[in-house]
This record gives structure tokens, C-alpha cells and sequence, in this order.
């Protein structure tokens, strides 16, 4: 029941985010912060926005994603309770908002922001999110991240390999995922949504196809034992992923059937591609019939 309910949570933070206008003022004074033990020394922080990952220890904190700016005090107070070490890094998974809102707020308190080199060069101009009919501004100087790679970099904290890579065209065109190898732990940003149908930037570099592939790449490293952080939902496992790898190949399989022969996304739509899907994932901020146009986008490129 606790699952389900972090599910239903993490769907209306994200449905805030990439829903609403620009302009919307969004009251985050009621959002708590939540912290999770995963591991000895790692933590999951769920509020508003994509899951956060924390490494604690001697080295200094480690951030995985931050959220809004708003919540920055929120956040920085959850950490305090972990740690008195100063906030040392934080990666971006991909660029958008749910992500890195916080970032300006931290980098005005010292931290170092770290992303790969599609995340920097997104946030560093004004974009449109077509698929929402949403401007998004540049983000101050002071918000990009100031170390970028293009393949993955990896860092070793408090006795921790966080070894960062790069996995092109799922989510978006610039996603990372992290996995700390001691600890058996893997963070997936929003390659992974756990227990409900997934946005897929399509825009901005993502695709069906990509997040197929991430899944089956993450899937490889991962063991029976592995706790995975998914960008939003509750802590999963390995055979959580595979569920939701399946679904996204079955919708993929549907939804290019429901093409052939050159119909039009409407056609597909009437067609109810998702329907053997959308019991169990069809429930989050995604509606199916929208689901099945990102996917029908994605496979028409």
C-alpha cells in the first residue's frame, strides 16, 4: 500500500511539472521530504519531483538530482540529518525542471554541478516542450552544471564508486544513470518510472526505443539483490525493472502494429494499442491515448 501510495505521489509531482503553465504557482510549502534508507551511507529523498540520491560519509555529500528550487531548504535540512559535511557534488540525470531546479541554489552554496553535455547546452537556452505546449527559460549562469562529459565520468566518495554513464536517446537525448558498485545500488533517473506509463522527450532527443534499450543495458548490471532508485515511484528492484522493460516493449510491438499500413495517429489511438497494459500501468499522469501518441511519435521519426 506504501508503494502504491509514493506511486500516486511522484505521478502528481511530475504531472505538476511538465502540466502546468509556466506561470502557475505551486504551493510547495505542503511537500514533505521523505528520506529512505537503500543502503550504509546511500539514501533516497522523495518530495516533489524526480527521486533524489544521497552518498553520505568523511568525503562530503553526493547529490543525485535536486528537485525544485523552492524546496532547496527542505532538501538541504533532510541532508543535514544525514550528514554535517557540505553538499560537494550534484548530478543532473537529464535537464529537465523536476531535476535540476535546484541547482542555482546550490551552486550559490558551493556545490559543483555535474551533468552530461546535452543537459548544459539545453538548459543553457530557452526551449518549448511541444508535447505540453510549454516554455521552458534558460537557467542562470550559476544553475549549469560547470563539469560536463559526453560518455560518463565517475566519482569515488566516502569509500563509494559512483560511476556515472551516459545512455543516449531514452528519456531524452542526454540521460546518466548512476551505479554504486559497493553498495549494489543503481540510480536510474527517469529512464525508469516505476509503476506507471513514462513521459519520453521525444523532442529532445528520447525514444521508445532508447528506453528499451536502457532498461536492458541497467537490467545487465543489475543482480536479484540490486536496489533501484527510479526517477519517479517508490525503490524497486531487478524484477520490478523487468516488468516495466516488458511493458514498454509491448506497447512498442502494439503500437507499431497498429501503424502498418501508414495509419494515421488517430487510428492508432481508436485502436487501444496499451490496453493489456493500462491495468496495471495506465493509473500515473500519462493517460494512455497520450502515452500511445508519444510512442507512436517516437516510432515515426
Amino acid at each position: 500500500m506504501r508503494g502504491k501510495v509514493l506511486t500516486a505521489l511522484a505521478a502528481a509531482a511530475l504531472a505538476a511539472f511538465i502540466t502546468a503553465p509556466a506561470s502557475a504557482q505551486r504551493d510547495f510549502s505542503r511537500v514533505n521530504i521523505v528520506t529512505q534508507k537503500v543502503a550504509d551511507g546511500f539514501y533516497m529523498l522523495l518530495g516533489a519531483g524526480g527521486n533524489i540520491g544521497v552518498s553520505v560519509g568523511e568525503d562530503g555529500v553526493f547529490l543525485i538530482d535536486d528537485q525544485f528550487a523552492p524546496l532547496t531548504d527542505k532538501i538541504v535540512a533532510a541532508v543535514r540529518k544525514l550528514s554535517d559535511k557540505p553538499i560537494k557534488f550534484v548530478l543532473n540525470t537529464h535537464w529537465h525542471g523536476d531535476h535540476t531546479g535546484g541547482n542555482e541554489n546550490l551552486g550559490r552554496q558551493g556545490s559543483i554541478i555535474v551533468a552530461h553535455d546535452q543537459v548544459r547546452e539545453l538548459m543553457s537556452k530557452e526551449q518549448f516542450m511541444r508535447a505540453f505546449n510549454r516554455p521552458v527559460p534558460p537557467a542562470p549562469r550559476i544553475a549549469l552544471p560547470t563539469i560536463t562529459f559526453r560518455e560518463g565520468t565517475t566519482f569515488h566518495m566516502n569509500g563509494q564508486t559512483l560511476a556515472v554513464r551516459h545512455l543516449p536517446g531514452g528519456h531524452t537525448g542526454g540521460d546518466s544513470f548512476v551505479h554504486i558498485e559497493e553498495l549494489d545500488v543503481i540510480h536510474t533517473g527517469d529512464l525508469f518510472f516505476n509503476g506507471f506509463y513514462p513521459f519520453i522527450d521525444v523532442q529532445h532527443g528520447g525514444g521508445i526505443k532508447g528506453m528499451i534499450a536502457a532498461a536492458d543495458k541497467i537490467l545487465s548490471m543489475a543482480g536479484p539483490n540490486t536496489k533501484i532508485i527510479p526517477g519517479h515511484g517508490p525503490l524497486a528492484d531487478k524484477a520490478a525493472l523487468e516488468r516495466y522493460r516488458d511493458m514498454l516493449k509491448t506497447v512498442r510491438t502494439n503500437v507499431a502494429a497498429a501503424m502498418s499500413g501508414g495509419k494515421s495517429i488517430d487510428d492508432v489511438i481508436a485502436a487501444k494499442p496499451t490496453a493489456a497494459t493500462d491495468g496495471k500501468w495506465g493509473g500515473g499522469f500519462l493517460r494512455p491515448d497520450v502515452f500511445t501518441r508519444i510512442v507512436y511519435s517516437s516510432l515515426a521519426k
